[in-house]
């Protein structure tokens, strides 16, 4: 593993450590900000943990979850609005079980885990992510994928690796040619089919085929990467910084976890392709400047940079055929977080949200502060993809 993501890694593990909350043979990781426990971040944060070498931690972190399955074996996707039965979640605590298969067993649940997922395949390919978002997302497709991918390289299971190719296809059958990810390929639950490029989203998509590929093999899959990976590099400055004027998705507007997932993907590139070693490199200084521990919630920003920024909001929000209204809409949301990434705080300040809301009569199933904060969400996502580009680093 590279000398500066494991000191990274060491830097925000340690101050994640610290917010465990140790209970007996089971412990949890305590958000600081929400009052919620999220069966992902333990997930993830187990995960780096053994990437490291082992925790002590590891064996508790993962009692806890396995105490939360549900009868049908999903875990539940713990959010500040909501909390409910999904697959995503499901592959990402399966995924966790899995690497630690061999140290911590638990034959059991990974089997439900599996059956579950395998259940979610609504259409060859599709896996419903939850009952409250049902469209065709791709990153949920490739996230599941990953996860049956690997259940079948263990346990040689023919039923799960057939449905991961066909995750996979799904992936890269709706790939555009520039090598984008649409973010959702049909309207489901949402008001508009959310047919959109985003910086966010393309690295989440890209580092879940690539996991599910390093089982699969397939070349068609590593073609498809490859695209989705130059799509990701033409969109990276020089200074590292990505073009968000090219991603449309307003909830993930400059989300900071899109530098590791870019990163990962951009290590798992380079081992074909020795040009996106230095975007990595990028992503790297990226973080290594902008998270001190936690990670925060979005990438943060100058205020003399905030004026010239409404002219990047304008140009994502012009991104896809939409009625003007709602172009509207986006462009307020991106200058809406344009300054909230610039205003950093302990905590997440909420009131002007709901009240825009309450206002505008906007029902949102997000969580949008008006500021900047320590985000543990996030900062479970930078510790998987750090983790596991150090893995594919020393498999080069």
């Amino acid at each position: 593993m590279d000398g500066r993501v494991r000191a990274l890694l060491s830097r925000v593990t340690g101050e994640v450590r610290d917010l465990a909350v140790v209970d007996g043979e089971t412990a949890y990781i305590r958000d600081p900000v929400f009052p919620v426990i999220r069966n992902r971040v333990n997930a993830e944060v187990a995960k780096t943990m053994l990437r490291l070498g082992g925790d002590p931690l590891v064996g508790p972190i993962l009692n806890y979850a396995a105490g939360c399955q549900n009868p049908d074996g999903s875990w539940n996707e713990v959010h500040v609005n909501y909390n409910e039965p999904s697959a995503l979640i499901t592959a990402f605590i399966g995924d966790a079980f899995l690497e630690a298969a061999d140290r911590y067993p638990h034959e059991e649940e990974l089997r439900k885990a599996r059956d579950y997922v395998l259940a979610a395949e609504r259409s060859p390919g599709c896996f419903l992510k939850s009952r409250g978002y049902t469209a065709d997302h791709l990153n949920v497709d490739a996230s599941c994928g990953a996860f049956l991918a690997w259940y079948a390289e263990r346990y040689d299971d023919e039923e799960a690796r057939a449905a991961a190719l066909r995750a996979a296809e799904n992936v890269v059958r709706h790939q555009r040619p520039d090598g984008v990810y649409p973010y959702a390929v049909d309207k489901g639950t949402y008001p508009f089919v959310f047919d959109l490029p985003c910086v966010h989203y393309q690295g989440v998509t890209t580092y879940y085929l690539a996991k599910a590929n390093d089982v699969l093999r397939d070349e068609r899959i590593d073609e498809s990467i490859a695209g989705g990976v130059r799509w990701l590099a033409a969109a990276q400055r020089p200074d590292g910084r990505f073009d968000w004027s090219k991603s449309g998705l307003s909830f993930a507007y400059h989300l900071s976890g899109a530098y590791a997932f870019a990163l990962a993907s951009f290590v798992y590139a380079s081992r074909t392709d020795g040009r996106y070693r230095e975007h990595a490199d990028r992503c790297l200084e990226r973080l290594e400047r902008d998270v001190p521990g936690l990670a925060p919630r979005w990438e943060p920003g100058s205020w003399p940079g905030l004026v010239p920024s409404f002219a990047t909001a304008a140009k994502a929000a012009s991104l896809g055929d939409y009625p003007l209204r709602h172009r509207a809409f986006r462009f307020g949301y991106g200058v809406y977080r344009e300054i909230a990434r610039r205003r950093y705080g302990r905590t997440a300040e909420t009131r002007s949200f709901e009240a825009l809301c309450r206002l505008l009569r906007i029902r949102s199933s997000t969580v949008e502060p008006s500021n900047n904060f320590p985000d543990l969400f996030m900062t479970s996502e930078v510790l998987d993809c750090l983790s596991q580009s150090g893995v594919w680093e020393n498999h080069a």
